[in-house]
């Protein structure tokens, strides 16, 4: 928060300036080490899930919102039952009046363990905790690991970076995983001539802690796009990232062992 605080806080008000755009910064390693960074992080989540050398297949579920608690749970059962190792709660669904947030992780949790009990395989659902305080969220996310499942979901960005970190302590100290959905991003990073870049936010981010983290995906889009977005997958999940401007990273990176942060090729993939 302080870091935005001071590097983008007042400059981009400033009346002298018609447009300003934040590419790249580089966090130094003393820096980086105030920060918990990620609940898990990679290695941990692939042990705890007992799932090795291939991609996490996962799916949201639609419609996002209008399904009663007991037809959503059945959607996520036929989802994890079908071999999905994920459902996720839309990032719209939150506690409203056709559905309340703890008939729904009633209910999902129901599915989880009866999915869970028929395939052998440990599954999971994304279970949204984005809520209008930070005590409403960690009752959310507190209530989630009562109820013993492995994940919640953040909205980062809506949320706030204050509650995310206090969000992702808990995760850590509690064992449930975390992941991050990045609504809100487009109205900081669409811009090309004003805002910031994505893998500013993804950096900051990762000192903030979350597993998981929507990075877009690389299908349809321009050659140049695919290299930016293939740089900043990069910065999320390695150690230490040489610079390379031809993939957008202006800055070499050294995490020194933050834990990595799983990038998610979000919606839009059509099979």
């Amino acid at each position: 928060t302080n870091m935005f605080t001071s590097i983008v806080g007042n400059v981009f008000g400033f009346k002298a300036l018609r447009a300003l755009r934040l590419e790249d910064l580089r966090i130094p390693p003393a820096y980086s080490k105030t920060f918990q960074g990620p609940p898990h992080g990679i290695q941990v989540e692939r042990d705890k899930l007992n799932k090795y050398g291939r991609p996490l297949l996962g799916c949201t579920i639609k419609p996002k919102l209008g399904l009663s608690a007991k037809n959503y749970g059945r959607a996520v059962y036929e989802c994890l039952r079908g071999g999905l190792d994920f459902t996720k709660d839309d990032e719209n669904v939150n506690s409203q009046p056709f559905m309340r947030w703890r008939d729904r992780f009633l209910f999902c949790a129901e599915s989880i363990y009866k999915a869970q009990a028929e395939t052998g395989e440990i599954k999971g659902h994304y279970l949204n905790a984005t809520a209008g305080t930070c005590e409403e969220m960690m009752k959310r996310a507190v209530f989630a690991r009562e109820l013993g499942v492995p994940i919640v979901m953040h909205d980062y960005l809506t949320g706030g970076f204050t509650a995310n970190t206090s969000l992702a302590h808990y995760c850590r100290d509690n064992g449930l995983l975390l992941h991050i959905h990045r609504a809100m991003h487009a109205v900081i990073d669409r811009q090309k001539n004003h805002g910031m870049h994505f893998r500013v936010l993804a950096k900051a981010l990762r000192m903030s802690g979350g597993d998981h983290i929507h990075a877009g995906t690389v299908v349809g889009k321009l050659e140049g796009e695919r290299e930016m977005t293939l740089g900043f997958v990069d910065l999320l999940r390695d150690d230490f990232i040489e610079k390379d401007r031809s993939r957008g990273i202006f800055f070499t990176q050294d995490w020194v062992s933050m834990p990595g942060v799983l990038p998610v090729a979000s919606g839009g993939i059509h099979v």
